[in-house]
């Protein structure tokens, strides 16, 4: 008889899987505000999920920096700390600078072909006004400008503050009026980038990151994330 002791359960796997995407989605569009509790009852029932997988999600989330427990009221969505966000945008900063910097310097022209077309899907993005689609096809394009940049470790750094940089790049996409700066900022990273400019790409890629910084740091102080 065979043994099934390390058969692994794929529908299980995909419904944690499937639910964890949702509940991420739901708190990077505000479906639940930060600071909000997190029931698990009603989750399970939003979700269509057992308690057990609703668990396992909260547990994920709280290890990406998406929830926090808080004594005796339970798992809540986790308000941005100025500190932290100050310490992620830095970060980003210093790496995609860096990345963009390479990029100039050495990225062949069939990279900045893939960069280019990186750039026309959030373009594209852009105008759907979907925030998803905006968040998706902004990491693409990373992803593609550090690839090029032959960045691999400096791209696991940014990969694993993705999600807590999403969450933040959620806040300041929705921003009153922050869509045609944005743009503007993307073209200024591309154009030195084509130009073969490092020290500009940098420059570029750093205000970028800056601006978006500014934003996010003013909600904070506000209260308004």
């Amino acid at each position: 008889m065979a043994d099934d002791t390390l058969r692994i359960d794929r529908t299980a796997k995909t419904l944690r899987t499937l639910a964890l995407e949702r509940m991420r989605e739901a708190i990077m569009d505000f479906h639940f505000q930060p600071g909000e509790r997190l029931v698990e009852r009603p989750l399970c029932d939003q979700l269509g999920v057992s308690r057990s997988v609703v668990r396992e999600v909260l547990r994920q989330l709280e290890a990406e920096g998406l929830v926090q427990m808080i004594a005796g009221h339970g798992p809540a969505v986790a308000k941005p700390d100025l500190g932290r966000t100050d310490e992620i945008y830095e970060l980003r900063a210093l790496l995609e600078g860096i990345a963009a910097r390479a990029c100039a310097a050495s990225a062949t022209d069939d990279q900045i072909a893939l960069l280019d077309a990186a750039l026309a899907k959030l373009f594209e993005a852009w105008a759907s006004g979907v925030p998803a689609e905006v968040m998706r096809a902004t990491a693409r394009f990373y992803e593609v400008l550090f690839e090029a940049a032959d960045k691999r470790i400096a791209w696991e750094i940014v990969t694993g503050l993705n999600v807590r940089i999403n969450q933040l790049r959620s806040m300041t996409i929705t921003s009153p009026n922050r869509r045609e700066p944005a743009i503007a900022e993307m073209n200024a990273i591309m154009d030195a980038i084509r130009s073969r400019k490092p020290e500009a790409a940098e420059a570029a890629a750093r205000r970028h990151v800056e601006t978006a910084w500014q934003i996010a740091r003013d909600a904070l102080r506000l209260g308004t994330l």
